[in-house]
């Protein structure tokens, strides 16, 4: 299978509220070598108060924001022709999953597109930041690293790069960010030829859960604390070891002797699940964790001084115990449950509601006949075909910021009061408002210690004066909403 290695640059850091600006790929062969690449940058559509901070980071200038010749739409129809184009793949980008695939999970959302592509229809994701993560814990001289600030080692993708051989004065434009990680994972590749393809056998939810159903004892690796750790985990057994609602895989540390857990009561035992050291891990079935043979676990401690029979004794109670794993699912529903009645009382916007509900059968269906039409008229029509009144609302502001010009005077007027009461708000948003702005302007004008990749405090004045001159003309554009 091929594979697609890719970066976003976005104007903010909430993926809800993200627009991405800017979009690198590299497509590869199933062996690693380059067969295209696909670059793409656009104009910030007008209903959106870009983050200073984010636009300091990826370098994008107002001019860079107000001039490209893409409209924001334009270059998401780009997007999803050219990955289909390069599909069925395997997907992978640095810290691609919490952010990256995220962020255009949302961004297709909300522009009435399928958001679910890279991980349907044959395609695969997984995340080149938990691959390197990974890799080090089970070799920490693999890659040459750094301690950052707090005296950790540095993740950091321009840190690797650099430490490494690679030139990174371009870091953080998307598509020199996509070689980059491609240029480190190569590395790993290199030196890792064993591991590198069980790194990618967790590329798919299903294929999670068939490993974690099938085996007794499995190696997990997970980051906390700024520290790569390797855990030796038996999966509960195959009828309940997976979360009930959730559906994130579910299993015992085996630095914890399980014995002593099955003979509680199921009030104990709820009481237990709740104390830190947490006896039971969650892996992500639907985040690519890394899963590798068990034998690497027992080469770290706890696990290399407990020993591998124990372990294995220890696995065998775990995954035959059928009681055990029901109880503990049974717990992590009522906890998921209560947890859900207190989130359910929140109203969301529009925008925050991607996993709440899914697009009906017939609004997919009409998906590629709205971006098909090329009259914006009949776009607009189209709208009232739709069954999801969240797909009415996305596609008139849609429509607002591609063809004002078509949209009845009502319906105008509606969407420009709309955005001016978001923007002007006075409250701490989710979203950037124009008092949001200007003050983190402010805060960064003064900021001598944050000084990005600028050369000189001038530099740095004179690119923040142009995003202030920016929210200033969206301030004029919206006061007589």
């Amino acid at each position: 299978m091929n594979f697609i290695i890719w970066d976003v640059e976005t104007d903010s850091a909430d993926t809800n509220y993200a627009t991405i600006i800017e979009i690198g790929a590299i497509l590869l062969d199933e062996n690693f070598r380059e067969k295209e690449r696909f670059s793409a940058r656009c104009r910030l559509p007008q209903d959106r108060v870009p983050s200073a901070t984010a636009l300091c980071v990826n370098k994008s200038s107002i001019d860079m924001l107000t001039r490209q010749n893409l409209s924001h739409y334009q270059m998401l129809n780009q997007i999803e022709n050219k990955f289909k184009e390069w599909s069925p793949a395997t997907f992978l980008g640095f810290s691609s999953i919490n952010f990256d695939d995220e962020v255009l999970r949302k961004e297709f959302f909300k522009s009435l597109r399928e958001p679910y592509f890279n991980n349907t229809k044959g395609n695969q994701r997984t995340d080149a930041l938990n691959i390197v993560r990974a890799a080090y814990a089970v070799d920490s001289k693999i890659l040459k690293t750094e301690l950052n600030a707090k005296g950790n080692v540095s993740m950091k993708l321009e840190s690797l790069g650099r430490l490494n051989g690679f030139n990174t004065e371009a870091a953080h434009s998307a598509l020199f960010d996509s070689e980059l990680c491609g240029n480190v994972l190569s590395i790993i590749k290199q030196k890792q030829p064993i591991l590198w393809d069980e790194y990618f056998r967790t590329s798919s939810k299903q294929a999670v859960e068939e490993i974690v159903k099938k085996e007794t004892i499995i190696t997990v690796n997970e980051y906390f604390y700024s520290r790569s750790r390797l855990y030796s985990v038996a999966p509960l057994h195959p009828s309940n070891c997976i979360h009930p609602i959730y559906k994130w895989a579910q299993a015992v540390d085996l630095r914890i002797d399980p014995e002593p857990l099955f003979k509680l009561s199921y009030q104990e035992l709820k009481k237990e699940m709740q104390k830190s050291p947490k006896f039971l891990r969650t892996i992500r079935s639907n985040k690519a964790p890394i899963i590798i043979d068990p034998s690497f676990a027992m080469q770290v401690e706890p696990y290399k001084a407990i020993g591998p029979e124990v372990l294995k004794k220890r696995a065998e109670l775990v995954k035959s115990n059928a009681k055990f794993a029901q109880d503990v699912c049974n717990i992590l529903k009522e906890n998921a449950e209560e947890k859900m009645e207190t989130s359910s009382q929140l109203d969301l916007e529009p925008e925050e509601t991607i996993y709440t509900k899914f697009a009906t059968d017939k609004d997919k269906f009409l998906f590629p006949k709205f971006h098909a039409s090329e009259d914006w008229k009949e776009k607009f029509a189209m709208l009232e075909k739709f069954e999801d009144e969240r797909m009415h609302y996305f596609g008139e502001k849609l429509i607002y910021n591609e063809a004002p010009e078509i949209l009845p005077e009502q319906t105008y007027k509606k969407i420009k009061k709309q955005i001016a009461e978001r923007i002007f708000s006075l409250n701490k948003e989710k979203w950037w408002t124009i008092p949001a702005a200007q003050n983190e302007i402010d805060n960064l004008r003064d900021d001598d210690k944050r000084m990005f990749s600028f050369k000189t405090k001038e530099e740095k004045l004179n690119f923040l004066e142009g995003i202030d001159q920016y929210i200033n003309g969206l301030e004029k554009k919206y006061a007589d909403a």
